[in-house]
């Protein structure tokens, strides 16, 4: 993603942020920034890694992180007790599947178009046979990746 595009995106999350009454500091234009240079799952330590050379403390971090996964910006993804976060809206992959490697531990998107289709009849089949109302769903699929299988 070029920076363009970077601040087309992050506009919206100033408008977001601001339409809930929050300001739109340094540090979270920072911090939602790691998404879209990253472009992966990050953990509020990996965010923080990054940004440290801001003087940006740990707990402003978690502080901020916890409020845009309050808010819809990030989706929470908890894999072996440990919180991941993703963009959530606006994100290029609204609905996925997940895989993390059980050797480096890499959590990887799976968006192969049928898959996700079979994953949205389901959801709807659901709702239907139920009564239910879905609005989220987390799936994860453990095993080594492309990298890691042929060293195990």
């Amino acid at each position: 993603m070029d920076k363009r595009e970077i601040f087309t995106e992050i506009s919206l999350f100033k408008r977001i942020l601001e339409e809930k009454g929050l300001k739109f500091s340094k540090q979270r234009k920072l911090i939602l920034e790691q998404f879209f240079i990253e472009e992966k799952h990050l953990n509020v330590e990996e965010i923080y890694q990054r940004l440290k050379k801001y003087n940006i403390g740990l707990a402003t971090v978690y502080r901020n992180v916890k409020i845009f996964n309050n808010i819809g910006l990030l989706k929470e993804i908890v894999v072996d007790e440990v919180s991941y976060y993703e963009l959530k809206i606006y994100s290029k992959k609204p609905l996925h599947i997940h895989f993390k490697c059980i050797s480096c531990n890499d959590i990887i998107d799976v968006d192969e178009r049928k898959i996700v289709l079979e994953y949205l009849k389901l959801n709807k089949d659901m709702e239907d046979r139920n009564g239910f109302e879905i609005y989220d769903v987390n799936i994860m699929f453990y095993g080594y990746c492309q990298k890691c299988k042929g060293c195990k």
